[in-house]
């Protein structure tokens, strides 16, 4: 199977780093702190085996992703925002979000601030 792509992408007003691999349905992963999308090197391999179209963004202040200045720039509002914002700049719909650490955090208030986005 091919390694993941990197590619810089526009979400939510600031430019992040996702790593992908795989087509299919998106699985969306959040990383914790101070980690990057490396941290989901051998989920992402494992999810598009499994048919699906596996992201994982370095989050905003780490890795190559931008890290605005704005301390209020990363409430959870803001942060849920850059999740959502990832899904635009991919043309999906719907996702599946998975998080560990801080960004499980992130996941559950995705789950509950936009509810139409995530898959069951």
């Amino acid at each position: 199977m091919s390694e993941p792509k990197q590619r810089i992408i526009e979400s939510n007003g600031i430019h992040l780093n996702i790593a992908e691999q795989g087509e299919g349905p998106v699985a969306l992963l959040a990383n914790g702190w101070p980690e990057s999308w490396y941290s989901w090197r051998h989920q992402l391999g494992a999810l598009a085996a499994a048919g699906f179209h596996a992201v994982a963004p370095d989050m905003p202040g780490y890795g190559k992703s931008d890290a605005p200045e704005a301390i209020d720039k990363y409430t959870l509002f803001h942060l849920v925002g850059d999740m959502v914002g990832v899904l635009d700049a991919l043309g999906a719909e719907k996702a599946v979000i998975v998080g560990h650490d801080w960004g499980a955090i992130v996941a559950w208030q995705a789950a509950l601030l936009r509810q139409g986005l995530w898959r069951p």
